[in-house]
């Protein structure tokens, strides 16, 4: 018995011994497992959309998509940019020779771009051909590459710049300090007014200038020529939105007689709005409370606010003692007279007797004698 007993407990730790040794190599293994996985390779299409999307040579144009605001291009623009760029096709690896419909088809199926068409489809009156860069889109029916009319939106977001990074914390700061301009010191409102009033000014001399441009040049020579022409856009980008030079025009001229009718409904509203205009004393009447306004607003402070408050409530408290001290005096009336207030009719006042006796006696010169005799 004790034999089998010390054969079983040999066994066991024999076992014991091989579990050991069979169990280290596994946990080394499952633990070093984790550090061998590499992070999940991106897909080389969705890098070359990027940088494709980032180059400034291919142009692109912003448009509405469905209520959505999108940045697309056109088909011929990116076969152009792919045959003057070579080195954009080397992120694709293996797939650097395909053709660029072949490329384009890729993006399509990886949601990476989308086909659009242009929502107006038709000429609109007064214009030769349809726009070349339409400012509204919808999805087009075959998602397929095409260089003719062909109009393809990116899908994916745009990696944010360092100067939007930068203004994501600038606008918060922004809008708190349009909220504090109360209490801005009086130099720098000023500063702040002159600066906004200079700005608006700009701009609307700007609308003038361009509508007065536009108006002349229409009338005498019966074309449309807008400098600044996208400065009212909403679909556009900043560089598009300061260019100065017009585009050219592509509608067919006006006739002459629309032209001399909108000419002399023009000249009739200047000569309306020069009759009924406001006369000097009218414009200083309202420059003035225009200027008092504006000087309210300057010179506020939370000093002026506190102090005014304090007057405000001292002067409260002094007319109610006043008030009461007056109601008091007017109630008293001494005993001796109010019997002939009631039987003879109201007492005068010393003040009103005097100015009573020097009436008459600058109505009657012999009232001087009279008086005399009576103080005696």
């Amino acid at each position: 018995m004790a034999g089998k007993g010390g054969k079983a407990t040999a066994a066991k730790a024999a076992d014991k011994d091989k579990g050991k040794k069979s169990s280290g190599p596994v946990a080394r293994s499952s633990r070093a497992a984790p550090q061998e996985k590499s992070a999940p390779k991106k897909d080389v299409y969705q890098l070359f959309a990027e940088k494709v999307r980032d180059n400034k040579q291919l142009e692109s144009r912003w448009a509405i998509m469905q209520e959505t605001r999108v940045e697309y291009f056109r088909g011929k623009d990116f076969t152009i940019f792919i045959k003057n760029h070579p080195e954009a096709r080397e992120i694709l690896g293996p797939d650097k020779d395909l053709e660029v419909e072949d490329i384009v088809n890729t993006l399509l199926t990886k949601n990476l771009v989308i086909r659009c068409d242009r929502v107006m489809k038709t000429v609109r009156p007064g214009k030769k051909k349809l726009s070349s860069w339409p400012a509204h889109l919808e999805i087009h029916n075959e998602q397929v590459f095409t260089e003719n009319d062909g109009f393809f939106a990116w899908m994916f977001l745009k990696r944010r710049t360092l100067w939007q990074t930068i203004l994501s914390f600038v606008w918060p700061l922004f809008a708190l300090a349009v909220c504090l301009f109360p209490v801005y010191p009086y130099q720098c409102k000023i500063v702040v007014l002159y600066s906004c009033a200079g700005a608006l000014l700009c701009i609307v001399s700007i609308l003038l200038l361009r509508a007065a441009i536009f108006g002349i040049l229409w009338v005498l020579l019966g074309k449309r020529v807008w400098f600044f022409p996208n400065i009212n856009a909403e679909e556009t980008t900043f560089r598009e939105l300061v260019r100065f030079l017009p585009e050219k025009d592509e509608g067919e001229r006006p006739k002459w007689t629309s032209r001399l009718f909108y000419a002399l409904v023009t000249v009739l509203v200047i000569l309306l709005l020069r009759h009924h205009a406001p006369d000097e004393a009218a414009r200083a009447r309202y420059q003035k409370k225009v200027s008092n306004i504006i000087d309210d607003v300057l010179e506020w402070s939370p000093k002026l606010a506190i102090s005014g408050m304090i007057e405000k409530h001292t002067g409260v408290n002094m007319t109610e003692a006043s008030n009461y001290t007056s109601g008091a005096g007017n109630n008293h009336v001494p005993p001796s007279t109010e019997g002939k207030a009631t039987e003879e009719g109201p007492v005068m006042d010393a003040d009103e007797d005097t100015e009573s006796n020097s009436d008459e006696i600058h109505d009657n010169p012999n009232a001087d004698d009279t008086t005399k005799s009576r103080e005696v």
